[in-house]
Formats: structure tokens, C-alpha cells, sequence
């Protein structure tokens, strides 16, 4: 049985094995698309033909230095190299994004579907004469127009907008959008997805 000390320091089990970018595969990829052989990343890098072999063969771990002399040979940035272990694209389908029903028969559609970490990208469809209401929160906000006429408010300014058209403003001031019609209203609203919402009811995942 182990003592408190010897408990103390024995070694729990070991972390999972961690997966290495295929830096090899990368090289190789790079050097084929610029049309370079290994004769020549080898020319300009300095580095011996048989040690980028089997870098480009995963036998070798190459060194940061190599690595970097490798990238300037291929003219690409050094980051470059390490693709293989870059994450995946978000793919957010049309018909998986959350969605909620207004009262006034307007709805609004995550379009990010919540993957995004730093901003929230509403896609709202609202009937005429319909409004957000009056409200406040903090961190900048974006909106495209994509159909519909719009009124936009925002403290003591208010204009009229349309289709294509794009406007930016400091949402700590309170503010209200509303469709005028004739046609049903599309807007594109991107925020922070952290937003401290001081007024207002908060939109999708909030």
C-alpha cells in the first residue's frame, strides 16, 4: 500500500496521444502546386535533399528552423504547413438553423446556427409595419438590407433604407427597426455574440 507521499507524487495515467499535423504531407502538396522538386526546396532551402524525403514521408520531425527555411523555399507563409490540423469549416444548413416565431408573424433564423464564438448573425423576415421595439445592448451591429423597405432608428436620427443598402451604429444608443412594406421585410443583423442586452427583448439563444 502507498504511502501519502508516495500517493502524492506517482504519476496518474498518461495524457491521450495527441495527433501531428501531416507537416510532411503539407510540404509535399506545396512543393507540388509551385512545381518544385525536392532537388530544388533543397537549393533553396539549404537543406539536404534526403532529409526533406523523408520529412515529406513522415519519418522525420523537421525543426522549427527547418520548417521555416522550407516555407520561404515554397513561398508560402510557415503557417501554411500546418493545414492538416487546422479545423474543419462550419457548415450551417438552411434548414438546421434555429429558429423563433414572432408574435406579429415576423421569425427570426440564427443563421450561424450559434458555431460562430465571437458573433451572432440574425436573418430576420418581418410583415409590414412590424417593429423590433425599442431597445438597447452593447457591442457594435451591422445590418443588410436584403428586401422590403426599413425604417431605422437610432436616438434622435431615423431614415428610411432598401435592398443592398448597409448600416452600422452603436447599439448602447436605444434603437427600433421597423419594416415598412409594401413587401415583407428581409434584414441581415450581425452582433457580438456576447452582447450585454440592456433593453428589450433578447433575440435567439440568449
Amino acid at each position: 500500500m502507498l504511502s501519502k507521499a508516495q500517493s502524492d507524487t506517482t504519476p496518474g495515467p498518461g495524457p491521450s496521444a495527441v495527433r501531428r499535423p501531416d507537416v510532411g504531407g503539407e510540404v509535399r502538396r506545396w512543393r507540388g502546386t509551385r512545381g518544385l522538386t525536392l532537388s530544388q526546396v533543397g537549393e533553396r532551402s539549404g537543406l539536404n535533399v534526403g532529409y526533406l524525403s523523408q520529412i515529406e514521408n513522415a519519418k522525420a520531425q523537421p525543426s522549427l528552423d527547418a520548417l521555416a527555411a522550407i516555407a520561404t523555399a515554397l513561398d508560402v507563409p510557415i503557417a501554411w504547413l500546418f493545414l492538416d490540423s487546422a479545423p474543419a469549416p462550419r457548415v450551417v444548413r438552411a434548414a438546421d438553423r434555429p429558429r423563433r416565431m414572432m408574435a406579429d408573424g415576423g421569425a427570426m433564423e440564427e443563421v450561424d446556427g450559434g458555431t460562430a464564438r465571437d458573433v451572432r448573425i440574425i436573418e430576420a423576415v418581418v410583415p409590414p409595419g412590424c417593429s423590433t421595439g425599442v431597445h438597447a445592448h452593447s457591442g457594435d451591429e451591422h445590418h443588410v438590407i436584403l428586401a422590403g423597405r426599413w425604417r431605422m432608428t437610432q436616438g434622435d436620427e431615423s431614415f428610411e433604407v432598401g435592398p443592398g443598402d448597409y448600416v452600422a451604429w452603436d447599439p448602447t444608443i436605444p434603437h427600433d427597426v421597423e419594416s415598412l412594406g409594401p413587401d415583407t421585410g428581409r434584414i441581415l443583423v450581425v452582433y457580438p455574440r456576447h452582447a450585454r442586452w440592456r433593453s428589450g427583448t433578447p433575440p435567439i439563444g440568449e
